[in-house]
């Protein structure tokens, strides 16, 4: 009996890596596809809340959809303008900053009394001086923001799609009662309002937070003369969706350029350390609060999915991995056969074992 069971289970194997494959070479190249359809969604959670309300108002559902468009339009250009206008000013004044990080590099080794063979030498081995002063610091990191607005590249598709998942929402629970039975229609019902609320909830309010959290760092940054606050403000709202590291390289851009601008370095320090502040007060605080512990994803899954869809989409897919775990997860924990590996992706023991 076992040796009739392993060649199917080989076969099974096999035909699952095969099609895993298949997916993940057609992930890679239906992106221009793809891509917008899932950031078309999250405007969508983020929007359902505006359109709900408007058609609770008895306003016509084709009415409610081109208010929603002309919101998202009126906010993603005003939004491009800024991050167009803030990459060019960064693309042309950071090589400055650049030469005075050679400068404080010579400086230091001066300082410590480090022969200037033995600095020329570790440079030279890490190529620090070629990567600074041909510009590839400045093109990594306008290459980063530049990765940001290619959200908004493809913004007719991402309007289309928009408008027909904004159209549909109205009816697709009374068209999924019809088209299937009592028990799979409750069940699908179900998943879909749990995929909703969930993700939703977790999409406007880290929308809200991280824009509160841009306008107070971008505040701040004014205030003490830091150089581009309007970049970092809005690399800060960015970074956010990206969990675990995203904030982190945000700070440590930011602190790279305060130390380059300032010529004492309690400044900086201090700046950094409120910076430090201000995110984990939002982090470990009011993102509790407001958001919960609904999505409930293990930090190894998010994790990832964090490599996977990075390498996958770039900063894009990087800042969709969670929404899109998040969702998997819901759809999984929603059906007995694949609820194992729902809990598998799961966090919270307690929420689980209350389920």
């Amino acid at each position: 009996m076992k040796a009739e069971k392993n060649p199917l289970k080989f076969l099974n194997i096999a035909a699952a890596i095969f099609l895993l494959g298949f997916l993940l070479y057609w992930m890679k190249e239906l992106q221009t596809i793809l891509l917008p359809f899932f950031v078309s969604l999250i405007i969508f959670f983020v929007f359902l809340p505006v359109y709900n309300f408007l058609l609770s108002k008895k306003v016509p559902s084709a009415l409610a959809v081109i208010t929603v468009l002309l919101i998202v339009l009126v906010l993603s250009n005003t939004m491009s303008v800024f991050l167009y206008a803030s990459v060019n000013s960064f693309s042309q004044e950071f090589p400055t900053y650049e030469k005075k990080l050679i400068e404080k590099i010579d400086l230091l080794a001066s300082t410590l009394n480090i022969d200037k063979s033995e600095v020329d030498r570790v440079t030279k081995d890490f190529n620090i001086k070629d990567m600074l002063m041909q510009g590839k610091l400045t093109d990594t990191i306008t290459g980063l923001l530049s990765g940001l607005t290619g959200m908004l590249g493809n913004f007719i598709l991402i309007l289309f799609y928009l408008i027909f998942l904004l159209s549909e929402s109205s009816s697709i629970k009374e068209r999924m009662k019809l088209a299937f039975s009592e028990e799979h229609s409750d069940s699908i019902e179900k998943t879909f309002g749990d995929i909703v609320d969930n993700v939703k909830n977790y999409i406007s309010g880290k929308t809200l937070l991280a824009a509160i959290q841009s306008v107070v760092i971008g505040t701040v940054l004014w205030a003490f003369g830091v150089d581009f606050y309007i970049v970092w403000a809005i690399l800060f709202f960015f970074t956010d969706f990206i969990p675990n590291i995203g904030s982190l390289v945000a700070t440590i851009l930011v602190a790279l350029v305060m130390l380059l601008q300032f010529d004492n370095i309690f400044t900086p320090i201090f700046l950094t350390v409120l910076l430090i502040v201000i995110q984990n007060l939002k982090g470990n605080v009011l993102e509790p609060k407001i958001i919960g512990n609904r999505l409930d994803l293990s930090p190894l899954v998010l994790l990832l999915s964090l490599v996977f869809f990075g390498y996958l989409w770039g900063i894009t897919g990087m800042i969709l991995s969670v929404p899109i775990m998040a969702i998997l997860k819901i759809i999984l924990m929603n059906f007995p056969s694949t609820r194992p590996w729902g809990i598998m992706m799961s966090y919270n023991l307690t929420s689980i074992k209350a389920k």
